[in-house]
């Protein structure tokens, strides 16, 4: 097994990741960004074709270069990743793709990442490989019968991936009803689960260009770790879903689509149950149930209590040079959106540099052993 050696190693090539390794280019750095997918922007082309941003392109530009879009527009998950790959090119941003890493560990003063039969050591790594990763599935959904289709939200693409027959959407926070909504243009729809609060007014419409530069200032300067209505929001964000956005309880209703705030508990005759004893008779299930952070692959103790990775800023307090960029809250709710993750990254690309420049170490070229 050969290793390459670097000063920075950055786990993804997502916005956090691409926002790094601006800053660190910034600030005279040598790094790597190591990424899963085969192509920048993968991970937002393989989600629902319908998906839309749910902030205008004027608040959704990385650091350097927003997104080439009318400042009032939503762009679609294809025009994201389009932008993504743009930006990495533009930059020059050393990517590997079709690299997975599957292990972190540290040897001495020096971190190993590996990917298969690949070994990669740096002085520093920045983990910035997602919020949340790994699809959250009931385990009664083993129990239901075959002959439902069933398909995570992170699996669904669009309404022909069904069969013919009524469809149960569970988990009524924002992309649930985004979904519920579209496939009842062609299927008899239910969603269940309960709604978590909606915005109160069109995303779109008019009242949303007042609204909505109040709320992104709110969602850096207000809603932050430093508050404690932030700190209240973190723990929420952190272990429930959003409300609705886009899609709101009149537009489900109106669309003819039936919502139970009830839970899907229980199995009965291979048919979904809810908690107040409803079975429901359906074709086709969609699990809008969430994702979970995914740090099982880290060898190197590093959350809390709350299974979240413990770090200020996104610094890890106990392994020097160990970084988090993306994750939710880090510092502040916009932490883990796309127009927001750049404070951050500058923030831990500046600490990295000053890191290197205590310890003697000048930027140095990539080796091969």
């Amino acid at each position: 097994m050969s290793t390459e050696r670097f000063d920075t190693i950055v786990i993804g090539a997502g916005q956090a990741g691409l926002a790094t390794g601006y800053h660190l280019t910034r600030c005279g750095q040598r790094f790597v960004i190591l990424d899963a997918h085969d192509r920048v922007g993968d991970v937002w082309r393989e989600r629902f074709d319908s998906l839309r941003l749910y902030s205008p392109a004027r608040y959704d530009g990385l650091p350097g270069w927003g997104i080439p879009a009318r400042g009032w527009s939503w762009p679609g998950k294809d025009e994201v990743a389009d932008y993504f790959e743009a930006y990495a090119e533009r930059f020059a941003l050393p990517i590997r793709t079709g690299t997975t890493v599957d292990g972190l560990s540290r040897v001495g003063d020096r971190y190993v990442a590996t990917a298969g039969t690949d070994r990669f050591e740096a002085d520093n790594v920045v983990v910035a490989s997602g919020t949340w990763q790994s699809p959250v599935l009931p385990d009664l959904a083993e129990r239901l019968d075959p002959r439902i289709r069933q398909l995570h939200s992170s699996d669904y693409r669009n309404p022909s991936q069904l069969q013919d027959g009524p469809v149960l959407v569970v988990g009524c926070s924002h992309s649930g009803a985004d979904i519920a909504l579209e496939v009842s243009h062609s299927h008899r729809t239910t969603i269940c689960g309960p709604v978590r609060g909606e915005v109160p007014f069109d995303l779109e419409g008019r009242l949303a260009h007042i609204a909505i530069p109040i709320m992104w200032f709110m969602a850096n300067h207000v809603l932050t770790e430093r508050t404690p209505v932030g700190r209240k929001m973190r723990t929420h964000v952190r272990s429930g879903g959003g409300p609705l956005l886009r899609v709101k309880r009149a537009d489900l209703a109106a669309a003819g689509v039936e919502h139970f705030p009830a839970k899907v508990t229980d199995v009965r005759d291979g048919r979904p149950v809810l908690d107040d004893g409803t079975a429901l008779d359906v074709r086709n299930v969609i699990w809008c149930t969430g994702f979970r952070k995914d740090t099982s692959w880290i060898q190197i103790p590093v959350t809390g209590s709350d299974g979240w990775p413990e770090q200020a800023r996104g610094v890890s307090p106990d392994h020097p040079g160990l970084y988090f960029v993306g994750l939710p809250f880090l510092q502040a709710f916009a932490s883990m959106l796309t127009g927001g993750v750049g404070r951050d990254a500058g923030y831990v690309a500046k600490h990295i540099a000053r890191r290197q420049t205590r310890a003697g170490l000048r930027p140095s070229a990539p080796t091969l052993t």
